[in-house]
C-alpha cells in the first residue's frame, strides 16, 4: 500500500508543476524569453534524465532488443500522435519558424482546450506510467519526478499564456490543467499497481516507449519553441539542465 501512495506522491509533484506554471502565467505576465529559457533548461534535464535514468536501466535490466524495440515505438508512436494533433490545415514552407507557428495555430484554434490537453497527454501518461515504474523498482526516483517537473513547468506556463491572451476564462483554464494533473496522478499508481508481475524485459519495452516518445517530444516541440526565442542561449541553458540532471543522478545514487 505505501508503494501506491509514494507512486501517487510521484504523479502529483510531476504533474502539479503544471498546474504552478499555469497559475503564475495567469496572474503574472511572463515574458516569452524566460518561458523559452526554462523550456530550454526543462529539454536538457530530460535528455539527461532519458541516457542515464531511463535507457541506460531498461538495458541494464531487460536487455538491449527491448530495449530498441521499445525507443524506436515510443519515438515513432509520439511523432505520429503530434502529427495528429498539430498537422497543419494548409500546407506552408517547413521552415522551423513556421513549423513552431504551425503548431502554436493548432493549439489555439478551434477546440482550443482539447488540443492542447491531447497534446499534453502524449507525454504525459507515459511519464507517469514510468513513475510509477520507478516506485515499482525501489521508491522515488528523484532524478526523473525532478526532469518531469521542471518540464511541465514551461508547458503549463506557455500554454496558459497563449490561452490567456485568446481570452480563455480562468475556470476553463483551471479545469483543463487540473483535470491533466489529476491523469497523470492516476497514471502513476497503474504504472506502480499494473506492472508489479512484469518481466524486466517487459518493464524495459514500456520504460523506452516512454523515454522514445518523450525524445522525440524535446526535439519537436521544447528545443524548437525554445529556439524561436531565445536563439543562441538554448544550447546553453539545455546544457545547464542536462547537466544538473547528471549530477543529481550520480549523487542520488
Amino acid at each position: 500500500m505505501a508503494g501506491v501512495w509514494l507512486a501517487a506522491i510521484s504523479g502529483l509533484i510531476g504533474g502539479g508543476t503544471l498546474l504552478v506554471g499555469a497559475a503564475l502565467a495567469w496572474f503574472v505576465d511572463i515574458p516569452q524569453r524566460v518561458v523559452a529559457g526554462i523550456m530550454a533548461l526543462g529539454a536538457g534535464v530530460l535528455i539527461s534524465t532519458l541516457a542515464f535514468e531511463l535507457v541506460e536501466e531498461a538495458a541494464e535490466d531487460g536487455g538491449l532488443v527491448p530495449t530498441t524495440l521499445g525507443f524506436l515505438a515510443g519515438s515513432i508512436i509520439y511523432i505520429v500522435a503530434d502529427w495528429a494533433v498539430s498537422r497543419p490545415k494548409e500546407e506552408r514552407p517547413s521552415t522551423p519558424a513556421n513549423i513552431v507557428a504551425r503548431r502554436q495555430g493548432a493549439k489555439l484554434a478551434g477546440g482550443t482546450g482539447a488540443a492542447i490537453a491531447i497534446g499534453a497527454l502524449i507525454d504525459g501518461i507515459p511519464e507517469s506510467i514510468v513513475m510509477g515504474l520507478s516506485v515499482l523498482q525501489g521508491g522515488i526516483s528523484i532524478p526523473i519526478v525532478a526532469a518531469i517537473a521542471i518540464s511541465n513547468f514551461p508547458e503549463g506556463l506557455g500554454s496558459t499564456a497563449a490561452l490567456k491572451s485568446s481570452g480563455s476564462s480562468g475556470r476553463k483554464i483551471a479545469f483543463l490543467w487540473g483535470g491533466i494533473a489529476a491523469v497523470t496522478v492516476v497514471a502513476s499508481v497503474l504504472g506502480y499497481v499494473a506492472f508489479q508481475a512484469a518481466s524486466p524485459g517487459l518493464i524495459a519495452v514500456i520504460t523506452t516507449i516512454a523515454a522514445g516518445g518523450l525524445l522525440a517530444m524535446v526535439c519537436n516541440t521544447m528545443i524548437p519553441e525554445a529556439f524561436a526565442e531565445q536563439r543562441a542561449l538554448t544550447g546553453l541553458y539545455a546544457t545547464v539542465g542536462f547537466l544538473a540532471a547528471f549530477l543529481l543522478h550520480e549523487l542520488a545514487g
